[in-house]
């Protein structure tokens, strides 16, 4: 059950003034902080929770993208009240964001037709169909065609499975287990 958008507005957010008393190294998590504080102020959140405050993943890379050091002066965003929950997007997003974005509802595309094409049931290699004693024989040109299905099947198959193994390759981050650190021999004597 969706809420509905209710409030929908569009703010430029100051965020220079409030930055240059923070230390350098701290100026982009501030700067989100900066970002929610301003609007549990103007979207009159109950009890001024900032954990009500929801910011769009393409909002957090566009403030993070110059670095820890030195995040943008000011936003333009648009802003959603869905219920109590205030949901936050970019309002003009850079072309850069734009790409990444278009990607990533590609991949999210191709993936979502890969999981529907759904694998045919496979039948253990020695159990054959039994054909009733009345039947009569199917000709030659029949038995080919069902020859070139099976290939046909057993080939979109591989390819299924080459695309999951690929999807969830993307997906994992690593190979092993956590990392470890070396033992070093020559102080263990």
């Amino acid at each position: 059950m969706e809420v509905p958008r209710s409030d929908e507005r569009e703010y430029i957010i100051p965020i220079r003034a409030k930055l240059v008393k923070v230390q350098k190294y701290r100026r982009a998590g501030k700067a989100i902080k900066i970002v929610k504080e301003f609007l549990v102020r103007h979207m009159k959140v109950r009890d001024r929770d900032l954990n009500k405050i929801r910011i769009d993943t393409y909002l957090n890379d566009f403030i993070w993208t110059r670095g820890i050091k030195n995040p943008p002066t000011k936003v333009r965003v648009k802003v959603f009240k869905e219920g109590e929950i205030v949901r936050v997007e970019l309002a003009e997003a850079p072309d850069r964001l734009k790409f990444k974005k278009a990607k990533l509802e590609n991949r999210n595309k191709k993936a979502a037709e890969a999981g529907l094409k759904k694998k045919a049931p496979r039948t253990p290699a020695g159990a054959e169909k039994k054909k009733p004693e009345g039947s009569v024989a199917e000709p030659e040109g029949n038995k080919e065609e069902a020859k070139e299905k099976k290939a046909a099947v057993i080939e979109a198959g591989n390819k299924m499975e080459k695309a999951a193994a690929n999807q969830s390759k993307h997906m994992t981050k690593g190979l092993g287990g956590p990392k470890t650190k070396p033992i070093r021999k020559a102080l263990a004597k």
